[in-house]
């Protein structure tokens, strides 16, 4: 940890504590993030996605048991009978089961759902079938289509809400993370080949949604720092205000990260991959929410003045030096009240 401190008009502004340089590594960061970005590409290129049969389309099966089904029981059965690629759930109750299957080339729904009930039915297990209906590739095609319609008007949703909060560089900073996070979360699933479907398109929207609230506090405080801090090079603010946020972001995604491994290891395997791609988008989404975003509005060249708002429409020089001085004495009693607040308590020990 290396000591980094800002010369301020008022050194009193900022206590001088340890912080860590985060935006020092920044150009480590930025090489860092484009050979995962360009290995994601290479996997999508290569090996794609595994889409799930909500994508391509398939058979569905309900069956109705006489007693509680053994879901893992009816999973082992079937992936030793050939049918690899079925997804078993209960539907509604304990005794309903439906089972989906991605089309087989050659062989129709009907045929499939025989096959599938001839193995069934040689555990001895009593049921019966309810219904079996068969999912088009044009629907998966569609459903793919809106996928990435949902995706991209998010990010334009993005770019707009943070350009007129904060500064379009800071949008611009704010969308690229958010790429950046989609892109690396999607490469894990093309390399590890694990199954793509509609819960992991919801995990990756709220992906973005996570990442974009640890972005947004982050940017909140550079601005904050932008006026209160009265001298310091917007480097040293946004490292400022990277550090003061720490802790905060540490203990959220720690938080989060506990609940999505319960989920992944015990949740069950219909929710294994929507908890997998939440535990690698939080992880890259709280590495980019510090490195990515800040890095590129700084390179953008994004200064105090840019975040700095008259208080009048016509408000003059002298006016804008009398708002500075208002935001910088709020801060200092601030400062001053803590102060008093931690000699009272040394006092009472």
């Amino acid at each position: 940890m290396e000591a980094q401190n800002l010369n301020t008009a008022t050194p009193e502004v900022m206590a001088q504590e340890k912080q860590i340089n985060f935006m020092k590594h920044r150009g480590l960061a930025v090489v860092f993030s484009v050979v995962m970005i360009l290995a994601s590409i290479a996997g999508l290129a290569m090996k794609g996605l595994n889409f799930g049969i909500d994508f391509t389309g398939g058979t569905l099966i309900e069956l109705a048991y006489q007693e509680p089904a053994n879901i893992e029981q009816i999973r082992t059965t079937l992936r030793g009978n050939g049918f690899d690629d079925a997804v078993v759930q209960n539907f509604g109750s304990v005794e309903d089961v439906l089972i989906r299957i991605a089309p087989r080339e050659g062989i129709n729904a009907a045929t499939i759902s025989n096959q599938l009930m001839d193995v069934l039915k040689a555990e001895g297990t009593g049921f019966e079938m309810r219904r079996v209906e068969f999912v088009g590739p044009q629907v998966g095609d569609e459903l793919t289509e809106d996928g990435a319609l949902a995706v991209i008007y998010a990010l334009l949703g993005i770019l707009i809400y943070v350009a007129l909060r904060f500064e379009f560089r800071f949008s611009v900073g704010a969308v690229a993370a958010l790429i950046h996070d989609v892109v690396i979360t999607l490469g894990v699933f093309s390399w590890t080949q694990a199954q793509f479907d509609l819960t992991v398109l919801a995990a990756i929207l709220a992906v973005i949604g996570y990442s974009l609230n640890d972005t947004i506090v982050v940017f909140d405080r550079v601005r904050e720092n932008f006026r209160t801090v009265r001298e310091g090079s917007p480097i040293e603010v946004t490292n400022l205000a990277i550090n003061q946020m720490l802790s905060r972001t540490i203990m959220t995604s720690l938080t989060t990260l506990l609940v999505l491994i319960a989920l992944f290891f015990l949740g069950g395997e219909i929710i294994h991959n929507f908890a997998m791609a939440l535990i690698v988008g939080i992880v890259v989404g709280t590495y980019s929410s510090t490195y990515v975003a800040s890095a590129i509005a700084l390179a953008m060249g994004v200064s105090k003045e840019d975040l700095m708002k008259a208080p009048k429409d016509k408000a003059g020089k002298e006016e804008r030096e009398a708002e500075l001085n208002r935001l910088f004495l709020e801060e200092e009693a601030k400062r001053e009240a803590r102060e008093a607040a931690r000699e009272a308590t040394k006092a009472a020990k």
